[in-house]
């Protein structure tokens, strides 16, 4: 059996406002949204989907700072998605760096949600 996750669960105050980040700062289109609770951004018909869901107001999504495990693939060098995300105002938690399984970099979303980058 193979599984192939589709969609990730990922914690935001606004769920408009964190929409608008990932359309703008990252290309990512909004794909659905329940009008009320979550909306979902990805790429239509390929891969992964995120599922920005906004909490309740009770407890904040950073209350435990963690890292979310999201990796997102770029279809460029590491270096040279940063040049083009610096340029649309991404904020870097962790500039390119080479590792011994090729060039990543971590991003975080205006609610604190940690983003990895890895080449193709």
């Amino acid at each position: 059996m193979k599984l192939r996750p589709t969609s990730v669960a990922v914690v935001v105050k606004d769920r408009k406002r964190a929409a608008k980040w990932y359309k703008e700062k990252l290309g990512l289109k909004v794909l659905a949204d329940d009008g009320e609770h979550w909306t979902v951004v990805g790429r239509p018909k390929t891969g992964l989907q995120l599922h920005l869901c906004e909490t309740d107001g009770r407890r904040g999504p950073n209350e435990e700072e963690a890292d979310t495990g999201i990796l997102l693939v770029v279809d460029r060098s590491i270096p040279k998605a940063f040049k083009t995300l610096s340029k649309r105002g991404v904020d870097f938690e962790m500039e390119p760096k080479e590792t011994p399984w090729g060039w990543s970099a971590k991003i975080r979303d205006p609610d604190g949600n940690v983003l990895w980058l890895q080449e193709e």
